[in-house]
C-alpha cells in the first residue's frame, strides 16, 4: 500500500484528513487513512490478481470521501476498473472517474 500511496500522491492527491475526527497530528491522521480496509483490500486485490481484470470490493459502511479519491486515482494508476459496493450504492471506478460523479 505505501508505493499506491506514494504513486497517487505524485499524481496530486491531498489526503482529506478533516475527515479523521481526532486530534492528532496530521501525519498520524495520514496513516490512519492509508489504513481504511478498501485501501487495504484493492492493494491486496492489485498484487493478487491478473492484469486486467476488475476489481470488486464490497463494504458495508459508507465510503469516506478520502478513499474515494484514493480510489479514482488507483484505477488510473493501474488502468483497471474498481468496483465498490458501499452500504448506499455501487461505484464503478475507472480512469479517475466515478460513475456516482462523487456524488454519495
Amino acid at each position: 500500500m505505501t508505493k499506491i500511496w506514494e504513486d497517487i500522491k505524485k499524481m496530486g492527491f491531498v489526503p482529506d484528513t478533516e475527515s479523521v475526527l481526532h486530534d492528532l497530528e496530521e501525519e498520524v491522521k495520514e496513516q490512519m487513512l492509508r489504513h481504511h480496509s478498501e485501501k487495504l483490500a484493492i492493494a491486496f486485490a492489485l498484487t493478487s490478481t491478473p492484469e486486467n481484470t476488475t476489481l470488486r470490493i464490497m463494504k458495508n459502511l459508507r465510503v469516506c470521501s478520502d478513499c474515494h479519491s484514493a480510489i479514482k486515482l488507483i484505477s488510473k494508476l493501474s488502468g483497471r476498473e474498481i468496483i465498490v459496493r458501499d452500504a448506499t450504492r455501487f461505484h464503478h471506478f475507472k480512469d479517475d472517474f466515478c460513475s456516482c460523479r462523487d456524488y454519495w
